[in-house]
């Protein structure tokens, strides 16, 4: 089956992937964020939960059935096996579920969010380039420390367990620099996505050519 193009989205946790895929679902790409996967996998009755549950514990599911996040949030960043355990149950169910949207997507070129991307070492069969939303380190800890209450040991901890900041603009084919104003990453969006657009353009173009031989 022919895929459309697709550009993975990463960058470090509160470095403002949010941001910019919205920024570039508002012009009419398809998104496919796997953090948004991730949540719907471990949702009362998501393919993901009983496994999870079966692994951690009773006692980490909450009144209403759904997952402490909260409270696996704090163990996995603490034990480092433990979020082993977690990754080796959740991430082959995202990546699947990941290319199979992918796969449905009729778009020319489709956005797939991996906050993992370098981490992980998946999705490079499924992805043609690779945008990184860069951040300093100092910025990221107060973001996430606003977004989800909580102390600056456990920010530090999230942030200490995913790949570096260098490694991750390593693996990149473009940057967005999100230290600045919101209207000057949406700049660079519109300004990538006609980017994004013409390479789509063109591969698909080879594509039916090769079809035709």
């Amino acid at each position: 089956m022919k895929r459309p193009y697709c550009v993975a989205l990463t960058g470090g946790i509160g470095s403002g992937k949010s941001v910019v895929a919205t920024a570039f679902a508002g012009l009419g790409v398809a998104v496919i964020d796997t953090d948004l996967i991730a949540h719907e996998l471990t949702a009362p009755g998501g393919a993901a939960q009983a496994p999870i549950l079966s692994a951690f514990g009773a006692e980490y599911r909450l009144a209403d059935g759904g997952l402490d996040r909260r409270r696996m949030r704090a163990t996995i960043f603490s034990q480092p096996d433990l979020r082993a355990r977690l990754e080796g149950i959740l991430h082959p169910l995202i990546r699947a579920c990941a290319a199979q949207r992918l796969n449905d997507t009729t778009a020319l070129y489709a956005l797939l969010v991996v906050p993992l991307l370098v981490e992980s070492g998946a999705y490079r069969e499924l992805t043609d380039r690779v945008l990184v939303v860069d951040c300093d380190p100092d910025r990221q800890i107060e973001r996430i420390m606003r977004r989800d209450g909580i102390d600056l040991a456990l920010a530090k901890a999230m942030l200490t367990a995913q790949a570096s900041r260098e490694q991750r603009l390593a693996l990149a084919d473009d940057v967005i620099d999100n230290r600045g104003v919101k209207a000057d990453v949406e700049a660079e969006v519109r300004r990538l996505h006609q980017v994004y657009l013409r390479l789509a353009g063109k591969r698909g173009k080879m594509q039916n050519l090769s079809l035709q031989k």
